[in-house]
């Protein structure tokens, strides 16, 4: 089953109020449609449908998506039938992310799109700010934050740890911080550009209550990158932020350290976030397809190293 047949099983078992009628209705088995709707909340990562023995009831993600899929469902019954099977898919697609992640992460999955779409292009913008899909007519965006309500889509692809991090030379002569509040005692290199205090955020997980900590840090040097941080932190000239993409590969060679790992604040969520696709533009459509498991992979690839790397890294600060 595709994922448009699984869009129209979702809106059925939602006008029928159960999955054994939207069976009976559409003629699958009621094994068929669990699997469909389990494929959507798959895909999203986000559970679509509160489950009991005697109802269903929509999550506030599936209200969203049921809106979502009518949508689409209706835009694609007026289609004339051009985007026929074999047609090579043509168009143009604008994406933006992180800059580092764009060049670490995403590109890639790209490459390996473009490769397999020869007459499709593709436009990226890296930047490290929010970029308006609308205003700025961009397709498609990587989030690597808390989503604030909108009509759009959001496919989560997993969460990224945020890391403090320093070089083992500049430890080796400054000392290693215990906690958080030891930072007041080193250089600390920023990425707001321009502010004289930065406020550093952690949770204590050394109690058996979780506290959340912040700490006002006032950078030695403040640069307007996270990429120009981590060169200055491996050339020794203090302790970085860092999330665990832009990181993990200094740490794993030795050139990095990981900090405070029983201090670090939650990870941060990553979407893959568009609007509605419209029904001709089979090359977004295809994108999303292709993107979505190859950047989920690219996500736990990037947590499993790191917590090889950082546990690594914690051991060697021990012995």
């Amino acid at each position: 089953m595709d994922r448009l047949d699984a869009m129209a099983v979702f809106v059925a078992v939602v006008e029928t109020g159960s999955l054994a009628a939207a069976g009976r209705k559409l003629g699958h088995s009621p094994a068929t449609v669990t699997r469909a709707v389990a494929m959507l909340e798959e895909r999203l990562g986000e559970r679509l449908l509160h489950r009991s023995t005697r109802a269903l009831r929509l999550t506030e993600r599936g209200e969203h998506q049921v809106a979502v899929y009518r949508s689409i469902l209706a835009e694609l019954a007026e289609a004339d039938g051009s985007d026929a099977a074999g047609d090579r898919i043509t168009g143009r697609i604008a994406l933006t992310a992180p800059e580092l992640f764009g060049r670490s992460v995403l590109m890639p999955v790209v490459e390996t799109f473009l490769d397999e779409h020869p007459d499709v292009s593709l436009r990226m913008l890296l930047l490290n700010r929010v970029v308006s899909l609308v205003e700025e007519g961009v397709d498609v965006a990587v989030r690597l934050a808390p989503l604030p309500a909108s009509g759009m889509i959001a496919v989560r692809l997993g969460e990224m740890r945020r890391l403090v991090c320093a070089a083992p030379d500049y430890l080796a002569h400054a000392g290693i911080p215990p906690d958080p509040g030891a930072l007041q005692h080193h250089r600390c290199i920023g990425t707001e550009d321009g502010a004289a205090r930065e406020q550093w955020h952690f949770i204590d997980r050394t109690s058996a209550r979780e506290r959340r900590l912040s700490m006002a840090v006032q950078p030695r040097i403040a640069l307007n990158g996270a990429g120009a941080a981590i060169d200055a932190a491996i050339r020794g000239q203090g302790v970085c932020r860092a999330m665990a993409y832009q990181a993990v590969e200094h740490i794993e060679a030795g050139r990095l350290t990981a900090l405070l790992c029983d201090f670090e604040p939650e990870p941060l969520p990553i979407h893959l976030v568009f609007h509605a696709i419209p029904r001709r533009n089979a090359a977004l459509r295809a994108f999303v397809d292709h993107a979505t498991p190859r950047l989920r992979a690219a996500v736990r690839n990037v947590s499993d190293r790191t917590a090889r790397a950082a546990g690594a890294s914690s051991d060697v600060r021990s012995g």
